[in-house]
Protein backbone atom coordinates (compact mmCIF):
# COMPACT_ATOMS: atom_id res chain seq x y z
CA UNK A 1 0.00 0.00 0.00
CA UNK A 2 1.47 3.37 -0.96
CA UNK A 3 1.40 6.52 1.16
CA UNK A 4 -1.60 8.01 -0.68
CA UNK A 5 -3.64 4.86 -0.05
CA UNK A 6 -2.62 4.84 3.61
CA UNK A 7 -3.57 8.49 4.07
CA UNK A 8 -6.87 7.87 2.28
CA UNK A 9 -7.70 5.03 4.65
CA UNK A 10 -6.83 7.16 7.68
CA UNK A 11 -9.06 9.91 6.27
CA UNK A 12 -11.89 7.39 5.88
CA UNK A 13 -11.46 6.19 9.47
CA UNK A 14 -11.45 9.81 10.69
CA UNK A 15 -14.64 10.49 8.73
CA UNK A 16 -16.34 7.38 10.11
CA UNK A 17 -15.37 8.18 13.71
CA UNK A 18 -16.77 11.68 13.17
CA UNK A 19 -20.05 10.12 12.01
CA UNK A 20 -19.97 7.75 14.99
CA UNK A 21 -19.56 10.70 17.34
CA UNK A 22 -22.53 12.50 15.77
CA UNK A 23 -24.63 9.36 16.08
CA UNK A 24 -23.56 8.86 19.71
CA UNK A 25 -24.46 12.46 20.54
CA UNK A 26 -27.89 11.81 19.00
CA UNK A 27 -28.26 8.57 20.96
CA UNK A 28 -28.45 6.57 17.72
CA UNK A 29 -26.60 3.50 18.98
CA UNK A 30 -27.66 1.33 16.03
CA UNK A 31 -25.84 3.71 13.69
CA UNK A 32 -22.84 3.78 16.02
CA UNK A 33 -22.64 -0.02 15.82
CA UNK A 34 -23.02 -0.07 12.03
CA UNK A 35 -20.35 2.60 11.62
CA UNK A 36 -18.06 0.82 14.07
CA UNK A 37 -18.17 -2.28 11.86
CA UNK A 38 -17.15 -0.19 8.83
CA UNK A 39 -14.41 1.45 10.85
CA UNK A 40 -13.08 -1.91 12.03
CA UNK A 41 -12.81 -3.10 8.41
CA UNK A 42 -10.72 -0.05 7.50
CA UNK A 43 -8.52 -0.50 10.54
CA UNK A 44 -8.00 -4.17 9.65
CA UNK A 45 -6.98 -3.11 6.14
CA UNK A 46 -4.51 -0.64 7.62
CA UNK A 47 -3.06 -3.25 9.97
CA UNK A 48 -2.60 -5.78 7.20
CA UNK A 49 -1.49 -3.45 4.42
CA UNK A 50 0.31 -0.46 5.88
CA UNK A 51 3.98 -0.83 5.20
CA UNK A 52 6.60 1.05 7.16
CA UNK A 53 7.05 3.62 4.40
CA UNK A 54 8.54 6.88 5.57
CA UNK A 55 6.10 9.67 4.92
CA UNK A 56 7.18 13.15 3.92
CA UNK A 57 6.92 15.90 6.54
CA UNK A 58 3.52 17.18 5.38
CA UNK A 59 2.09 13.69 4.90
CA UNK A 60 3.37 12.60 8.32
CA UNK A 61 1.81 15.67 9.95
CA UNK A 62 -1.48 14.95 8.18
CA UNK A 63 -1.41 11.33 9.37
CA UNK A 64 -0.64 12.37 12.96
CA UNK A 65 -3.47 14.94 12.88
CA UNK A 66 -5.93 12.31 11.63
CA UNK A 67 -4.83 9.83 14.30
CA UNK A 68 -5.24 12.50 16.99
CA UNK A 69 -8.74 13.29 15.71
CA UNK A 70 -9.67 9.60 15.61
CA UNK A 71 -8.47 9.16 19.19
CA UNK A 72 -10.29 12.31 20.37
CA UNK A 73 -13.53 11.14 18.71
CA UNK A 74 -13.11 7.69 20.25
CA UNK A 75 -12.57 9.21 23.70
CA UNK A 76 -15.69 11.38 23.39
CA UNK A 77 -17.78 8.45 22.11
CA UNK A 78 -16.66 6.43 25.14
CA UNK A 79 -17.54 9.32 27.45
CA UNK A 80 -21.02 9.43 25.95
CA UNK A 81 -21.44 5.65 25.92
CA UNK A 82 -20.25 4.90 29.46
CA UNK A 83 -23.29 6.37 31.27
CA UNK A 84 -25.58 4.68 28.75
CA UNK A 85 -23.79 1.36 29.29
CA UNK A 86 -24.02 1.80 33.07
CA UNK A 87 -27.78 2.37 32.78
CA UNK A 88 -28.13 -0.66 30.54
CA UNK A 89 -26.12 -2.77 32.98
CA UNK A 90 -28.29 -1.58 35.87
CA UNK A 91 -31.44 -2.45 33.92
CA UNK A 92 -30.10 -5.88 33.06
CA UNK A 93 -29.08 -6.53 36.67
CA UNK A 94 -32.48 -5.32 37.85
CA UNK A 95 -34.23 -7.60 35.36
CA UNK A 96 -32.03 -10.51 36.45
CA UNK A 97 -32.82 -9.86 40.10
CA UNK A 98 -36.50 -9.56 39.26
CA UNK A 99 -36.42 -12.92 37.46
CA UNK A 100 -34.62 -14.58 40.38
CA UNK A 101 -37.18 -13.23 42.84
CA UNK A 102 -40.02 -14.31 40.59
CA UNK A 103 -38.64 -17.85 40.36
CA UNK A 104 -38.00 -17.96 44.08
CA UNK A 105 -41.53 -16.90 44.95
CA UNK A 106 -43.12 -19.27 42.39
CA UNK A 107 -41.63 -22.11 44.42
CA UNK A 108 -43.86 -21.16 47.36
Amino acid sequence: MNSDEVLSLYASVADITDQMLSAARAGDWDSVCTLETRCARHVATLKSGESPVALSGAARERKVAMIQKILADDREIRNIAQPWMANLSALMNSAGTEQKLSRAYRAY
